[in-house]
């Protein structure tokens, strides 16, 4: 059940009836819905460090302008909490992230607040813009767009197009800079440089007031007198700072930095800034976690921290005892054994080192790690850069934000064939982050692609035989893809052991059906065999390893021997391993009914993996029910 808000935030069912209050009252309702969402956070885990920094950012925007009527677009969206708690959702908030409760991030079916749906990076100005454009078009004058991205999400190519195209378009926009100095991990590049020196010069900040105070007012310099003193700012901030604004640059009015925790001033602000024409930039300063003592100390951990105590802030760990390491974890110590015996190796990671375990790559071989920022785009044509001088990239990237990257896969890595290694972290259904986080495509899309070697792991041990086998010489671009969360063995670290590409496994041997798995979906099979075997089914297992090449002298075993064949994957069923299976047996001529389990073809919701699994029906259960109306069918 959803926790007692408090006193004002019990009064505010939608923006307004937040604006119904005085300004005066807005820094206690700020601290309200803080204590909110700490509480909801707490016992069901979300995004918190994120959400806890914009929570006046939230208020102060809502109170300023009339959505949703005036459209807000939030870039990424885990920092939106505040923004649908204040928009009707606060009764609900508690189903935040869980199996058919809210989502995590701004869903246009969700709410008319949500005026554009978001989970990735980078992309909240390109849409406030088209909005803008559309409005214009459509003679609406009035109707303000505000975009808010974070200082993260910046360093996306794609923000920059936007901020180029957006410089030159006589719209209503304002993009709100929110600069917190981290993203999941702390940002990097001359972007964060960039807006440092901005935020650290004391005689920059000085200057700024003086010439935001000149604009309020009449000046000697009568109807010119903005005009003039943005002359005189932008030679002087060229001055101090040693480089031009680079948002003027982009013909972008350039306000800030300002206090992004002042909602009283930020409300003042926004409320002068929609009177303002033109395309506009409010650089806006916050503290990831603010107002929690342990999320403001540690912002990575505390990004989505778990369940937590929320008076302590202490992590509350599960029951202790020796579980399977993640497949990330295996990863990072991985890569490390892989590249202290081969000087080749480089690891490259779009903002992701923790998440991805390349910190640990980055601890002890720091000039041999490279953390690019949220560039996907980049982070694959750098890799294929120093591979064409002759290094070994092991490119990783979650699943889902490799989507975005694919024409360099294929332009820039697989025509050329490059030796890349793209680890594929997050492969399948991730779980409570949902729709645009889910690795479903990745099998299907990178089939298609001529020259890839595409392969997926059973467990832990397969995983780090498979970064072994990608590190031998001339392998070409090879994707090696697996799981969010925790493998299948405490006894992982074992020998290095050469995989041969495009060869599976028999697992065991059956009596009219077979299953044919791909990456570790491939246990669901051998404990669902286990069940049908106590039941008088036996049923044939074969861990294909490889969808690309498919071990071809494997499947001529499977129909020749039986004639009912189920596949199993955590992949879309269009165009997965149950694809190509079809498209074998109708080359080769065979006859058998194949039934494939997988991800059907929609968007899966949120939930725990375990839900989601029962749903798509490739959990256990799933493949004991396949097998039993297959074994009793014809």
């Amino acid at each position: 059940m959803s926790p007692t808000p408090g006193k004002l935030l019990n009064t505010i069912n939608s923006p307004s009836d937040l604006r119904k209050l005085s300004e005066e009252a807005l820094p206690m309702l700020c601290d309200e819905i803080r204590q909110f969402i700490i509480e909801v956070i707490s016992s069901n885990p979300g995004h918190l460090g994120a959400s806890l920094g914009t929570v006046e950012l939230a208020v102060a925007i809502h109170y300023a302008f009339n959505t949703p009527d005036d459209k807000l677009i939030w870039d990424v969206g885990h920092q939106a909490y505040a923004h649908k708690i204040i928009t009707g959702r606060r009764d609900v908030f508690y189903t935040n992230r869980t199996y058919h409760g809210i989502s995590g991030f701004p869903k246009m079916s969700e709410s008319e607040y949500d005026t554009f749906g978001v989970g990735h990076a980078s992309t909240s100005i390109s849409a406030a813009l088209g909005m803008a454009i559309a409005a214009k078009l459509q003679h609406n004058i009035s109707e303000q767009h505000v975009a808010v991205i974070g200082d993260g999400s910046m360093t996306g190519g794609m923000a920059m197009e936007a901020l180029n195209n957006a410089g030159v378009s006589d719209t209503n926009l304002l993009v709100i800079l929110n600069d917190n100095g981290i993203a999941i991990d702390k940002n990097v590049g001359a972007m964060r440089e960039y807006l440092l020196d901005i935020v650290t010069s004391r005689a920059y900040n000085k200057l700024k007031d003086k010439v935001w105070k000149l604009m309020g007012g009449n000046t000697r310099y009568g109807k010119n007198s903005r005009a003039v003193v943005k002359q005189i700012g932008n030679a002087l901030k060229s001055t101090i700072l040693n480089k031009s604004n680079l948002f003027e640059a982009f013909n972008l009015r350039y306000f800030g930095p300002v206090d992004g925790h002042d909602v009283i001033r930020l409300t003042k602000l926004m409320q002068d800034l929609k009177k303002l024409p033109g395309p506009k930039l409010l650089h806006v300063v916050t503290v990831k976690g603010k107002g929690f003592e342990k999320a403001e100390q540690d912002q990575i951990l505390y990004h989505s921290p778990g369940m937590f105590d929320k008076t302590t802030g202490e992590i509350i760990e599960k029951p202790c005892k020796t579980l399977p390491p993640k497949y990330q974890h295996v990863f990072g110590k991985t890569i490390i054994e892989l590249a202290e015996k081969n000087d080749k190796i480089v690891g490259v990671t779009p903002a992701m080192p923790t998440g991805s375990s390349l910190n640990m790559m980055m601890s002890v071989m720091p000039d041999r790690a490279f953390d690019v920022g949220i560039a996907e785009q980049h982070a694959v044509t750098f890799s294929a850069g120093m591979a064409a001088r002759g290094l070994l990239p092991f490119c990783n990237i979650y699943s889902s934000f490799m989507q975005r990257a694919y024409d360099q896969v294929i332009h820039d890595v697989a025509l050329q064939g490059l030796n890349v290694v793209f680890c594929l972290d997050r492969g399948g259904l991730v779980g409570e982050d949902g729709p645009t986080h889910h690795g479903a495509y990745d099998l299907a899309y990178f089939r298609a692609i001529p020259g890839l070697t595409i392969s997926a792991p059973m467990n832990e041990v397969e995983l780090r035989n498979l970064m072994f086998t990608a590190q031998l010489e001339n392998k070409g671009p090879f994707v090696i893809r697996y799981p969010r969360g925790r493998g299948m063995s405490t006894g992982w670290k074992q020998p290095f052991e050469e995989i041969i590409v495009g060869t599976g496994r028999k697992i065991r041997n059956g009596e009219k059906v077979a299953i044919l798995s791909i990456g570790h979906p491939g246990n669901f099979v051998v404990e669902a065999c286990e069940i049908l075997q106590k039941e008088g089914i036996s049923a044939g297992h074969y861990d294909m390893r490889f969808l690309k090449p498919l071990d071809e002298k494997l499947l001529h075993e499977v129909f020749s021997k039986y004639s009912r064949i189920i596949t199993v994957e955590d992949g879309t069923i269009a165009g997965g391993l149950g694809s190509a299976v079809l498209e074998f047996m109708a080359d080769h001529g065979y006859q058998a009914s194949v039934k494939r389990l997988g991800i059907p073809d929609r968007y899966i919701t949120s939930g725990k993996p375990e839900e989601l699994y029962a749903e798509c029906g490739f959990d256990v259960d799933g493949i004991v029910e396949a097998v039993r109306s297959f074994q009793h069918s014809g």
